[in-house]
C-alpha cells in the first residue's frame, strides 16, 4: 500500500515526457494543480514529423504553446486520397478541402523535436509544475493515493498517475491492466525529403497493396515520408544510395513533387496494434500508447493521444471546481466511459482501412472504394468525415477541449 499517513506530495503525477506526457503535464499545471513530470529525458533529436489536426491545436493552444509553435508549422489545406493498389476495382481520388468546413487547415505538420522542445521549455517554466528527471522504478496504487519509487531510491505520493510512458507502460502493468497486441506484416520507412514543385499545403496518401504511401507539407518545398511496405521491402529500401532512394520515392509518387532529395536518414519501423482492457485503473489513468497504439494512417495516432489529455484535463477541472477526490473512482470511472467510443472507433477504423489494402477479397476492395466514391459525390457526408477526422464527436465543441486559461 502507498503511504496514506499524510497528504500526497502531488495531486497529478504524470510518468513519460513524450509528446502526449508533456501536455498532459502541463494541462494538469496550467489548471492549477500540484503537478510532477517523471522521465529520464525528452527527445530533441526525432527528426519524424506529426501532424496535429485541429482540436490538437486548439488545446496547445489553451495551455499557450500554440503561438511558440505556430512558426514551425505547415498548415495542412487539403488531404488527398489516391488508389494506387492497381487493382481491377479502384476508388475514385478523393480531395477533402478545409475551406468546406470554414477552417484555415485542418491541422499543422511540423518536427517531432520542435514539439518536444517546446513543450519542454513551458514545461520547465510552470510555477505548479516539477520535472523529475529520473525513471519511475516502481508503482503502488492504493486507496487514498499512489505511490511511486524513483530510481534513486526516493519515493514519492500522488492523488493521481497518469501513464503516458509508452506501449510497455510500467505504469499500467503496476496496476495488472491487460492489453490486447497484435501485428501487421508491414514496416513504416519514415524520413523527410526536398523537391522541386509546390505541395501547395496539400497532403497526399497513396494507397498501395503494401499500405500507405503518405506526403506530408513541412517548410517550403519539403515534405514528411510515411512509406508502408513489406518487412523485406523496407530492407531494400533502407539500403539504398540516397540517390538511388531519391528515384524510388519520386517513382512511387508518381513525381507529383518532381524530382526529390533525400534530407534526413530513412528509418523503419514494424506496424503493430494495442488496446488496454481499460484506460484507468486504481488511482491510474492512462493515456496515448499507454491505452492505444495503430498504424500511422490518417494522422490519428498523437492526436487521439492528445484527445485523452482534452478528456482527462474537463474531468479533471470539474473534479476540482466541485471539491471532488481528482483521483478517485468517480473521475476514473467516467473518463473510461468518455474515452471507449472514439478509442475503439478510431482504432477500428484504421485497422480496417490498413487491412481493406492488404487483402485480395473483392468484396472488400468493392466496399472500399465505394465508401471513398460515396465521399467524392455526397457533400453532407464528406463534410462529416472531416469533421470526424479532425475532432470526434460533432456535439462537442472545440471550446470545450480547451483548457480554461484563468483557472487557479
Amino acid at each position: 500500500m502507498a503511504d496514506t499517513s499524510h497528504s500526497p506530495d502531488y495531486d497529478i503525477a504524470v510518468v513519460g515526457a513524450g509528446p502526449s506526457g508533456l501536455t498532459a503535464a502541463l494541462v494538469c499545471a496550467h489548471a492549477g494543480f500540484s503537478t510532477v513530470l517523471i522521465a529520464p529525458t525528452v527527445d530533441q533529436l526525432d527528426g519524424r514529423t506529426t501532424a496535429l489536426l485541429q482540436a490538437s491545436v486548439d488545446l496547445l493552444d489553451g495551455i499557450g504553446v500554440w503561438e511558440s509553435l505556430r512558426p514551425l508549422a505547415t498548415p495542412l489545406s487539403r488531404m488527398r486520397m489516391v488508389d494506387d493498389t492497381g487493382r481491377l476495382i479502384r476508388a475514385p481520388e478523393v480531395t477533402f478541402d478545409c475551406a468546406e468546413l470554414g477552417l484555415e487547415a485542418f491541422g499543422y505538420n511540423l518536427l517531432n523535436k520542435d514539439l518536444n522542445r517546446t513543450l519542454e521549455e513551458a514545461a520547465g517554466q510552470h510555477e505548479n509544475l516539477h520535472f523529475i528527471r529520473q525513471k519511475a522504478s516502481g508503482f503502488v496504487y492504493g486507496d487514498d493515493c499512489a505511490g511511486i519509487h524513483l530510481e534513486d531510491g526516493r519515493k514519492l505520493t500522488a492523488s493521481l498517475v497518469i501513464a503516458a510512458d509508452g506501449r510497455n507502460s510500467a505504469a499500467r502493468a503496476a496496476a495488472n491492466i491487460d492489453v490486447r497486441r497484435w501485428d501487421y506484416p508491414q514496416m513504416a520507412v519514415v524520413l523527410n525529403l526536398t523537391h522541386e514543385r509546390p505541395h501547395g499545403e496539400t497532403s497526399t496518401e497513396f494507397h498501395t497493396p503494401t499500405g500507405p504511401f503518405t506526403l506530408v507539407p513541412l517548410p517550403g518545398r519539403s515534405s514528411s515520408l510515411v512509406c508502408v511496405v513489406t518487412p523485406e521491402q523496407a530492407s531494400s529500401l533502407t539500403a539504398l544510395s540516397d540517390e538511388d532512394l531519391a528515384r524510388e520515392l519520386e517513382r512511387r509518387s508518381h513525381s507529383i513533387l518532381g524530382k526529390v532529395t533525400i534530407a534526413t536518414s530513412p528509418q523503419k519501423f514494424p506496424l503493430s496494434g494495442l488496446t488496454a482492457k481499460s484506460v484507468s485503473g486504481q488511482r491510474l489513468a492512462l493515456i496515448g500508447e499507454a491505452a492505444h497504439v495503430f498504424p500511422p494512417i490518417g494522422a490519428q495516432g498523437l492526436n487521439l493521444g492528445l484527445r485523452d489529455v482534452a478528456s482527462l484535463g474537463t474531468l479533471l477541472r470539474r473534479a476540482k471546481a466541485q471539491g471532488k477526490d481528482v483521483g478517485g473512482p468517480e473521475l476514473l470511472a467516467a473518463y473510461a466511459r468518455d474515452r471507449k467510443l472514439d478509442i475503439s472507433s478510431r482504432t477500428a477504423a484504421v485497422d480496417a482501412l490498413n487491412r481493406s489494402l492488404l487483402t485480395d477479397f473483392l468484396p472488400i476492395q468493392i466496399a472500399r472504394s465505394a465508401g471513398l466514391y460515396l465521399a467524392d459525390r455526397i457533400p453532407p457526408l464528406r463534410r462529416l468525415l472531416m469533421r470526424e477526422g479532425i475532432a470526434p464527436g460533432t456535439k462537442r465543441t472545440r471550446r470545450s477541449l480547451l483548457p480554461q486559461r484563468n483557472a487557479s
